[in-house]
């Protein structure tokens, strides 16, 4: 087992990273590490950076100690005052295995990167062809201006990576045992806008699936639905192994506070892709990010993203409290008290769980194709989890549902696919 130590939060890119950050560790010799990959898109994400840090600290005390990612960006200085902490490396710096190795050494300073706006890195994380599922970084940064993310200062502007070098690392992925492959970035829908002669989205998807015939599933991570390219609705209707799960960057039902957020969709256009993507793809799942307790926001403006969460079918709502984020325009707005907040906040998950409950039990009765992961759960396509016994991790089983608890699926394998790795 290896000697370096990462603790991951916040999205999906932080969990492609890490795994090149111990990639790139590896390869340049580091002994023993123990690194934080923060996440500053919350106050909550801070706290638990620190209280990570902390506890890594005392866990191997003579191991010198990293904070890294948008946390290390955005609030360098409070993390290099912690005594535990070693170094402080922004997003740049992160993943340059030398770095880490003096670090490791004891030859480097505390130090801060503070450049979000580097290239993205292609080389692909080792340790990825153990698992059933691998994150590829596609797109990074984002030349948006929520009201209320701080996410492009820790990031910098979109950048797009090459879609031959995207193709590859995949193609490398799938030759060692991987069965699917989510694309992740900041902004992916973003792709290609940065740089003339890239595709869009949708032709980088589509280009994937014709180089890579051995790759069984392809996801996307979260998307903006208002960037959703011609192409990527085709592929969305047409590509089998392009699975039935979007996530969406919603983040409000009025529009008002729509507008206050300076996102750049309605209501009525989520509403609209939510309808017009299901009667392309009529098994898709939808998800979504939603605030609650944005500046401003009225009870009122509040049903109405508890609304959203029927009127746009969702499967499940991933609830954020809103947390004021220094030097953003929302943290000068006046504030929502937090109890009302809190009790908001509540009362969306209930009705999230309630949707995820009812989209669970429709499933129960037929049969589909699960891809296993460790712990005796697997996924189907539109990413329900299923537990079955006794399937291999990285095998791909046909099962029949059976029992829904609410939470997760039950199911019991009738075929199991042959040439399947083990993973995860």
């Amino acid at each position: 087992m290896s000697a370096i130590r990462i603790e991951t939060f916040g999205c999906r890119l932080n969990l492609a990273e890490s795994d090149a950050i111990l990639s790139e560790a590896e390869r340049a010799g580091v002994g023993a590490l123990s690194l934080v990959n923060s996440c500053a898109v919350t106050g909550e994400a801070l706290r638990q950076a620190r209280q990570a840090a902390r506890r890594l600290k005392r866990e191997r005390p003579k191991v010198k100690l990293v904070v890294a990612g948008c946390g290390a960006e955005v609030d360098a200085a409070s993390f290099a005052a912690m005594p535990e902490v070693d170094a402080v490396l922004g997003n740049r710096a992160k993943r340059d295995g030398a770095t880490l190795a003096r670090i490791a050494r004891g030859e480097a300073p505390l130090m801060t990167s503070g450049e979000p706006g580097g290239a993205p890195q292609a080389k692909g994380p080792a340790i990825a062809a153990a698992r059933t599922r691998a994150f590829v970084e596609i797109q990074n940064g984002c030349d948006h201006r929520c009201t209320f993310c701080i996410i492009p200062f820790a990031r910098g502007p979109s950048r797009s990576l090459d879609p031959a070098r995207i193709v590859a690392e995949i193609q490398r992925l799938v030759a060692a045992g991987v069965a699917e492959i989510v694309l992740t970035g900041v902004d992916i829908t973003a792709y290609g806008l940065d740089r003339s002669g890239l595709p869009r989205l949708g032709g980088l998807v589509r280009r994937i699936l014709a180089e890579t015939p051995a790759l069984k599933r392809l996801r996307l991570s979260s998307i903006d639905s208002v960037e959703v390219d011609a192409d990527l609705d085709r592929a969305i209707a047409e590509e089998e192994r392009l699975m039935p799960h979007l996530h969406l960057s919603l983040q409000s039902g009025d529009d008002m506070i729509l507008k206050r957020m300076k996102r750049r969709h309605t209501r009525a256009d989520a509403i609209w892709f939510c309808a017009a993507a299901r009667r392309l793809r009529p098994d898709l799942a939808f998800t979504a990010d939603i605030i609650v307790g944005f500046p401003t926001e009225t009870e009122a403006m509040f049903e109405n993203s508890l609304r959203l969460v029927e009127d746009c079918d969702l499967a499940r709502a991933h609830v954020f409290p809103f947390s004021p984020r220094p030097g953003t325009p929302a943290a000068r707005m006046p504030q929502v008290a937090g109890d009302a907040t809190r009790e908001r906040a509540a009362r969306l998950r209930a009705v999230s769980d309630a949707a995820w409950a009812r989209r669970l039990a429709s499933h129960v009765g037929r049969s589909a194709p699960i891809l296993m992961e460790r712990g005796g759960v697997g996924r189907m396509e539109d990413f329900s989890p299923v537990r079955i016994d006794r399937v291999a991790p990285g095998a791909i089983c046909q099962a029949a549902i059976e029992a829904c608890d609410g939470r997760e699926l039950r199911g019991r394998a009738i075929e199991q696919k042959q040439g399947q790795g083990e993973g995860l």
